[in-house]
C-alpha cells in the first residue's frame, strides 16, 4: 500500500474544523460508544485487562484526537486538541485509515509497514483491540445511525453518503496536488 492509497482530508477542511468546540462531538461520540458497548459487549470482554487502558487515536488530518477508555460497563471517549502523555497506546494516521481499521476495509499490518499508521506503546493492547474489533464486526456508521431511533435507516444512508463524499473530496484534492 502506498502512501497515496489512503485518502486524506484536505488541510482547508481541517483548518475549518479547528475553531469548533469539541464538547458536542464528544457528547455524540460518547453516545455511539455506549451503543457499541450495549450492542457488542463481547468486544469489551475480549479486551480483557486491556479494557482498563487508555488508547489515544489521532487522525493526522483532523484538528483533534480521541482518548478512548474501553471499560466494559462505562466506556468513555474524550475529544482533545492533542493526545496527552501517559496513554497505554497511541495510534496516529489519516482518518479514513483509522475508520478502515474498524470496518476492515484497510489492513492494519499493511498500514503500519507502509508508515501510513504509527503505533506507539503497548503492542499487546493494540493486538487485543484489533482482534476484538475484527471479531465484533462493528459497523460504526450503523452504530452512529442507531442514535436516530426510528430514523436510523435514513441516518445510515446520510452518514454513508457523507463519508463517501468526504473520501471523494480527499481523493480529488490528492489528485490535484499530485499534478
Amino acid at each position: 500500500m502506498t502512501l497515496s492509497s489512503v485518502p486524506k482530508l484536505p488541510g482547508l477542511f481541517s483548518r475549518g474544523l479547528a475553531p469548533l468546540p469539541l464538547e458536542p462531538l464528544q457528547w455524540s461520540l460518547g453516545r455511539v460508544l455506549r451503543t457499541v458497548a450495549a450492542r457488542h459487549p463481547e468486544l469489551f470482554e475480549r479486551l480483557g485487562s486491556h479494557a482498563l487502558k487508555r488508547f489515544g487515536v489521532a487522525p493526522t488530518d483532523l484538528p483533534f484526537a480521541f482518548v478512548i477508555e474501553p471499560r466494559p460497563c462505562t466506556p468513555r471517549i474524550a475529544v482533545v486538541r492533542a493526545l496527552p502523555r501517559g496513554l497505554a497506546v497511541r495510534i496516529v494516521g489519516p482518518l479514513f485509515a483509522l475508520l478502515g481499521l474498524v470496518d476492515g476495509s484497510y489492513d492494519g499490518d499493511a498500514l503500519f509497514f507502509s508508515r501510513d499508521l504509527v503505533i506507539e506503546g503497548d503492542f499487546e493492547a493494540v493486538l487485543a483491540l484489533r482482534n476484538a474489533l475484527e471479531d465484533a464486526e462493528v459497523d460504526l456508521v450503523a452504530e452512529a445511525a442507531a442514535q436516530f431511533g426510528p430514523l436510523a435507516p435514513v441516518g445510515q444512508r446520510l452518514l454513508r453518503g457523507a463519508l463517501v463524499g468526504l473520501q471523494e473530496l480527499a481523493g480529488a484534492f490528492a489528485r490535484a496536488g499530485a499534478r
